[in-house]
């Protein structure tokens, strides 16, 4: 060790020599507030427990099986579904065909929330960010030609999880594949619905009930099938830092595995069939990192456990790249990006893998973009060499060092999770909404300043920006095509029998004995529908609605000081003064799309900035948003579109907004839009569009233009 400490300082000495300044200040600081350093030696590996384990051998660390890629390469499963079950089948088909192994549904919001398509609340939403899923009938459409008892399908599904699932299993019987040779899995993952991504539909209790009956009835039913999938990717896309998303994710699963032990399952039975999912963004070692150090804490906490099979112990994981890391400009830079993130999860070890297409950042993706996307992966399987090594990054002394600092950093939240009673309690308290929230601001704000590069956003920006095209789906034709099987199947059913099978889910729901997804699928079989299952627990349950909260005070302090920040503001006190009051600006959730990071960015950023910021809630309808927007008096609603409903909402909106005399309110709009899209926006009354990676400041100084314009016009 002493040779070590010389040769260690001999480095020093060159190097501050080389920089005429301290190495030292070379040390970055990352949003996990780890300090990673230039230089890591074996003396970085002192005390680190972990060396010299084994892949697929405990603590699994370096892999759930010994073998990993070498024996078999990560299944690629690209998550798709748009429009219509019949063309999401043919998309899937194609897929399949050019070198795809695995099917991940993508659904549209309706189908999340559990509405059908003809629900007036979801005009906007059907078909649009996936497939419209309303019965049976539409999900044999969906895997029409595909072998199920060949095929593993995964479905991202929370909310309306049990009318899906029940779904599933009846197309699968209709095919002729009886349940217990299904093979893929269900989210089923609410507790990170009420964190960030929102597409919940029951309150917290009751939701957490139809987990645990999923995970018995799968366990009991269909042992090919993974009755969960914990996942952390939305905490990251919703500006988790990596260690929120680690302990967060990890504590979610340890809370899913108490409630299955509560419904008095052993845990062998159904550990072996829980998966986890996880973002994979541009911090390219630690994220594969990230996941060696979520193997070594998950093994750590199902040994609390005392599983009688080392397997019980093992973590799998889905992993998909950043959908945050895309950008709209310059948008061909995606596909570096998802590149490198892709080979940060190869090289992490995960079993599966969906690698996001270039123009996500934009619009739904074309078969072009898909077609990159997952050649990807099949370019990294088959002509870099990873796949020949065993967890090749073992023994580096900066990983095995970040792993550890990883998992000891996550653990330490995990426990402070574990204190507050677990995470049904700690997600009730809203402590990890608000962190999440508040690490997404301050990066918002190091992205604004410069801080934090992003090629072709805040540096090497292009001049003009060329068109891409994009997928545009027509949801009114969508919908209408919905509506019209809708009522086939409505008059085609024997009502009796649908009505008799949803009493008896109602009834299970309420309390009575039995099993809610077994009841489900005695009521799918009868087709009912999405909406109808969904109502019948709604009418046991209730609904959950959460009241919007924003974070205030971080945005503004990251710019303390800064003569920007100050001219904008002393801009708006100006502005604030001749109207006699804060200008309100009401900021608004339309439709189902309960993506609400871009919306509480914005409300927290202009909060700090001087505004008067009013959030609403999530999922209005535009009529809802217009009466609320003018009862509170607001000069500018802003509308925060990420799930492609701008071309119906926004339009609606201000139809709203005038019928009730609001024409002076100013209308503005941000979020995924395609820049196609804004000629047709500002011809219906929109004022401004600010697509992704709009800087906040700017957008802040274009809205009080807007503001002041408006005045001027008026006097």
């Amino acid at each position: 060790m002493m040779a070590e400490r010389t040769s260690h300082e001999a480095w020093h000495e060159l190097a501050e020599r080389e920089l005429k300044a301290s190495p030292d200040d070379l040390v970055w600081r990352t949003p996990e507030g780890i300090d990673v350093k230039p230089l890591y030696t074996e003396a970085d590996l002192e005390g680190i427990r972990h060396l010299g384990t084994l892949p697929g051998m405990e603590p699994f660390l370096r892999g759930p099986r010994a073998t990993m890629y070498a024996g078999r390469p990560w299944t690629i499963r690209q998550y798709a579904g748009f429009s219509t079950a019949k063309e999401s089948n043919l998309f899937y088909r194609k897929a399949l065909a050019a070198g795809q192994k695995g099917l991940s549904v993508a659904f549209d919001l309706a189908t999340h929330r559990g509405y059908d398509s003809d629900h007036p609340r979801v005009e906007g939403d059907v078909g649009k960010a996936g497939v419209a899923i309303d019965s049976v009938e539409d999900m044999k459409i969906l895997f029409d030609g595909i072998p199920l008892e060949e095929m593993s399908v995964s479905m991202t599904m929370n909310g309306a999880v049990i009318p899906i699932l029940a779904n599933f299993i009846v197309a699968g019987e209709e095919q002729g594949v009886a349940r217990e040779k299904l093979s893929g899995t269900i989210q089923n993952d609410i507790l990170k619905e009420f964190m960030v991504r929102n597409t919940y539909i029951y309150p917290p209790e009751p939701s957490m009930r139809i987990v645990a009956d999923i995970i018995d009835y799968t366990a009991r039913e269909m042992p090919k099938f993974n009755s969960i999938s914990i996942s952390g990717y939305h905490m990251q896309e919703a500006g988790a830092t990596l260690v929120q998303e680690l302990a967060f994710t990890l504590a979610d699963g340890r809370e899913y595995v108490r409630a299955a032990l509560a419904k008095g399952l052993d845990v062998d039975a159904f550990a072996g069939r829980l998966s986890f999912f996880f973002a994979i963004g541009m911090n390219f070692f630690m994220e594969a990192a990230k996941l060696r150090a979520a193997r070594l804490l998950w093994s750590r906490i199902m040994a609390e456990f005392q599983p009688k099979k080392p397997s019980s112990l093992m973590l799998r994981t889905h992993c998909q790249t950043s959908g945050v890391s895309l950008q709209e400009q310059d948008p061909y830079n995606n596909i570096v990006r998802t590149a490198y993130e892709a080979l940060a999860a190869a090289l992490g070890g995960t079993q599966s893998l969906h690698t996001n297409s270039f123009d996500e950042a934009i619009a739904l993706p074309t078969e072009f973009s898909a077609r990159i996307a997952r050649n990807t992966q099949l370019i990294l399987q088959h002509e870099t060499g990873v796949t020949n090594v065993v967890d090749p990054l073992a023994g580096s002394y900066y990983v095995e060092s970040l792993t550890n600092e990883l998992a000891e950093k996550a653990w330490a939240l995990i426990e402070e999770v574990e204190a507050m009673g677990g995470m049904t309690k700690a997600v009730a308290s809203g402590l990890p909404k608000r962190m999440i929230e508040e690490a997404a601001t301050r990066r918002q704000a190091a992205v604004d300043k410069g801080e934090e590069v992003i090629v072709g956003v805040n540096c090497y920006r292009l001049e003009s920006e060329d068109r891409i095209d994009s997928r545009d789906i027509d949801n009114k034709a969508v919908r209408l095509a919905q509506v019209r099987r809708l009522e086939q199947i409505r008059r085609s059913r024997d009502d009796a029998r649908v009505d008799a099978t949803l009493a008896a889910l109602e009834a299970v729901a309420a309390g009575g004995p039995g099993n809610i997804l077994e009841a489900a699928v005695e009521a799918a079989r009868a087709r009912a529908t999405v909406g109808e299952i969904s109502d019948a627990m709604r009418r046991a349950f209730g609904d959950h609605t959460a009241k919007p909260e924003v974070v205030s005070r971080i945005y503004g302090k990251a710019y303390e000081g800064e003569p920007e920040f100050q001219t904008l503001a002393a801009r708006l006190d100006a502005f604030a003064a001749v109207i006699g009051h804060r200008p309100r600006i009401m900021v608004a959730k339309l439709g189902q799309d309960g993506h609400d990071r871009g919306a509480k960015m914005i409300a927290s950023a202009f909060g700090d900035i001087g505004f008067d910021v009013l959030a609403g809630p999530l999922f209005q309808t535009p009529a809802e948003a217009a009466e609320m927007a003018l009862d509170a008096k607001v000069r500018v609603l802003g509308v925060s579109s990420l799930a492609a409903g701008h071309k119906t909402l926004l339009p609606q909106l201000i139809g709203e907004l005038k019928a009730r005399g609001g024409h002076e309110v100013i209308v503005v709009c941000g979020g995924v839009v395609p820049r196609q899209d804004y000629e047709f926006l500002f011809e219906q009354g929109v004022a401004a569009v600010f697509g992704p990676g709009t800087n906040v400041l700017e957008a802040g100084r274009a809205v009080l233009d807007l503001m002041e314009g408006k005045l001027r016009n008026v006097a």
